[in-house]
Parts: C-alpha cells; sequence; structure tokens
C-alpha cells in the first residue's frame, strides 16, 4: 500500500487524538502516547501543533508518586458552540455548551405556539437570552438543534404531525431558523432524539437494533436499525401514534368495534379515562399509573388492560423489525417502572412471534435535551475538527459503540520503528 502524503497523516493523527481527548481527556502526552500509538517526539509534536492552532490548551497537572508531575492536555472548549432544544406546547428548554460538551447556561422561555404568532421572532430572542446567560452571542453558535414533537419533512422543512404546535407549521421552519439565527439549524423529532441519547449513553448502548416507545402527555416512537436512526422519506418513521388499531382493554371506554388512532388509546387523556373505567380517579396518566402500581392486586386489572393498549401498537412494528429491544419511555413508563413493562412484554409476545425483550429508557433528566446536544456537538465536531460521523445528526458515541481507537489509527509515525 503506498504511503499517504505527510500532511494527511499528519491530519489523520490529530484527529485521533482530538477524538480521544474529548472522550477521554484531560491526559498527559504519556496518555496520548499510548492511546494513539505513537513515538514520544511524534506526540510532543502532535501537541506543540494543536497547541498553535488552538485546539488543545494546556490543563493542569497529573501528580505521580514519583518523578516530575506530568502535564495534562484538553481539547479547548472555546473552539466552537452549540445550542440544544427542547420544544414542546408548555414552553423550551435551552442548553449552551462548548465543544467539549462542557453546559455554560440553561435557560427556559415560554414561547407561542398559536397559528399567526411570530414563533421565529420569539425562538430567536429566547435564544439570544441563552446565549447571553453563557455570555455568548447567536454568532458564536456553531450549530443549533431543535427537538419538537411531530415530524420535519426532509424535502421541505415543514414541521407534520404537529397538531399542539400549530403556529410552527405550514412554513419551512429549519429554513427560517437558519436566516433568523445565521447559523446551521436541525430540527428533529423529540423521541428520535431520545433514541439517539440512548444508543450514545444509556440502556441501548451497543445494541444495533431497537424500538423506543415513548408515552407521556403524547404518544410517539423511533427506530433503530443497524445503529442508525430511520426517519423515513418524509420524515415521519416512528409515528406509530397514528397507527388505526381495535381497542383490546377489557374496560369499555366507548371506542367503537372500528378501533381508533393508537395515540388516541395511550395518551395521558386515554389513561385517565381507562382509569376511571377501572373505578380509579387520577388527573394525569401518570398519575392513574402510579396508583395503580402503589395498588398492587388492586391496580392489576386497569395495568393489564394499558399493557395490552401498549403492545397492541407496538406489534406491528415489532413484526416487521424485529428489533433486539424495545424500550418504553416517558412519564407513563417511568412511574410503572418494571411492573409495567413486564405486563407489556407479556402481552407483546401474545400478540408476536419474536420474544423481544422489553425495558425502560435510563436516560436521566430532560432526555429531548441531552439528545438534542449529543446530536449539535456531532456536527460541530465534524464541521470543525473533520471526526468522521455517519450522515445526519447523530450523537457523540462513546467507545462501547464506537470502534475502539488504538494504534491502527496512527497511520505514519517517522520516530517508530516498526
Amino acid at each position: 500500500m503506498r504511503d499517504g502524503s505527510p500532511r494527511l497523516l499528519r491530519e489523520i493523527n490529530d484527529r485521533a487524538a482530538l477524538d480521544i481527548l474529548l472522550r477521554e481527556g484531560p491526559l498527559t502526552r504519556a496518555d496520548l502516547e499510548e492511546l494513539v500509538g505513537l513515538s514520544k517526539p511524534a506526540t510532543a509534536q502532535l501537541l506543540a501543533r494543536l497547541e498553535r492552532d488552538g485546539m488543545v490548551v494546556r490543563d493542569g497537572v497529573r501528580n505521580g508518586a514519583r518523578g516530575p508531575r506530568a502535564q495534562l492536555w484538553r481539547v479547548a472548549g472555546s473552539v466552537a458552540h452549540v445550542a440544544a432544544v427542547d420544544l414542546t406546547p408548555h414552553g423550551a428548554e435551552f442548553v449552551i455548551a462548548d465543544i467539549t460538551g462542557r453546559e455554560l447556561a440553561e435557560h427556559r422561555a415560554h414561547l407561542p405556539i398559536a397559528a399567526g404568532s411570530d414563533v421565529v421572532g420569539a425562538f430567536t430572542a429566547a435564544l439570544t437570552d441563552a446565549a447571553a446567560v453563557a455570555g455568548r452571542t447567536l454568532a458564536d453558535l456553531r450549530h443549533v438543534v431543535v427537538g419538537t414533537p411531530g415530524a420535519l419533512d426532509p424535502r421541505t422543512g415543514r414541521l407534520e404531525s404537529a397538531p399542539h404546535l400549530p403556529g410552527w407549521c405550514g412554513f419551512d421552519l429549519r429554513g427560517r431558523l437558519r436566516d433568523a439565527l445565521g447559523t446551521p439549524v436541525t430540527v428533529e423529532n423529540d423521541v428520535n432524539l431520545v433514541a439517539l441519547q440512548e444508543l450514545a449513553a444509556a440502556e441501548a448502548t451497543g445494541v444495533r437494533d431497537f424500538v423506543l416507545v415513548w408515552l407521556d402527555e403524547g404518544v410517539g416512537g423511533a427506530v433503530v436499525l443497524d445503529g442508525r436512526l430511520r426517519r423515513g422519506a418524509s420524515g415521519a418513521g416512528g409515528e406509530v401514534d397514528w397507527l388505526r388499531v381495535p381497542d383490546p382493554a377489557a374496560a369499555d371506554t366507548g371506542i367503537g368495534r372500528s378501533g381508533t388512532r393508537w395515540g388516541d388509546l395511550v395518551d395521558s387523556p386515554a389513561i385517565v379515562a381507562l382509569a376511571t373505567a377501572h373505578g380509579m380517579s387520577a388527573d394525569t396518566g401518570w398519575a392513574a399509573v402510579g396508583a395503580a402500581v402503589e395498588a398492587g392486586e388492586g391496580g392489576q386489572g386497569f395495568l393489564t388492560d394499558l399493557a395490552r393498549r401498549i403492545a397492541v401498537g407496538v406489534a406491528g412494528v415489532v413484526s416487521v423489525v424485529d428489533p433486539e429491544l424495545v424500550l418504553l419511555c416517558g412519564e407513563v413508563t417511568k412511574v410503572g417502572g418494571t411492573v409495567l413493562a413486564d405486563l407489556v412484554a407479556g402481552e407483546l409476545h401474545r400478540l408476536v412471534v419474536p420474544r423481544t425483550p422489553v425495558g425502560l429508557t435510563t436516560v436521566p433528566g430532560n432526555a429531548v435535551r441531552a439528545g438534542a446536544l449529543h446530536s449539535a456537538l456531532a456536527t460541530a465536531r465534524v464541521d470543525v475538527f473533520g471526526l468522521a460521523s455517519p450522515a445526519g445528526p447523530v450523537p457523540y458515541r462513546s467507545r462501547s459503540v464506537d470502534a475502539p481507537l488504538g494504534r491502527a489509527h496512527a497511520l505514519h509515525d517517522p520516530h517508530r520503528t516498526p
């Protein structure tokens, strides 16, 4: 095999070092020498080069048991900044972070949702405020990722299937935000971002094929195959809430024989109605499920009916995809816990051939915003550092998901003997 140019080989080694520092840092020169697979002189030259270009900075020293203290190096966070946003009908949560993923500021704002509202102007003002809290401006943001209910049609940039956000629909949302902010913008389905976060750092780490089901105030889904999110031709991949299904619940809540939209069987109002039919009272779906779990045998009938409803919607996806795992997320499943997950698994296995395990997501805090941040960082790191990343906004994965970095990445070192 013919060797590449010295410049290309240096760039490959620099990227390998930056990748490792982002994942593991701060590190010493000796650490990098071992992990990248370069000699001591080559690693010293690499660090000098990255420091000169403003990519890395010194970060104190590491004390050793014997010998001199070792200089630590880390990626310079000031190289670039990103914003991640969780947009809901009740408001928006913003986070500003530097290229290393260090969060600099959080901000919450109530944004208009009514048709005809200046939603782009309100969003721009709110993001400006969030950036100011971090001591930044919109011009400092390398990429912005917005998680929202509904599906963005990649062909038109329009938000579809988002009846709770009427003011955000009917126009090129992605393009209008990009033009107003003056920076690249990705608008992504909120449940897709949860799936990406699970793939990166939680229950689905190391799983190549899984289906994620969101049960909260509303309903949603996401499908990951071969480690990649499947958005579909129109961006509506995983929108299982629009699937029409029969109602398998034993209790009568007025659903006709022809069935209804699956989302109308398992959203919060539907769960409250089902609980009422079982003689239970609650204001929200998650409150009803929590009370049923605490009631033990007294809540079993209601939980079984709910599990049947959940399983009948998931069954079609599982039959076609045959995933390794079904993950339940959202407030309903958080309070339902393993009790609800086990009931769903039992009902699902009665409906389909695959004996797919049913589990719970483990992402703490705001999983939508966390997924948006991973996506924004991945895109910015490709843009700034040239680090390899699959097409589309995806999270920056840990070593357990990506191929491990090691000596194979150091393609050329004139100081190292074979």
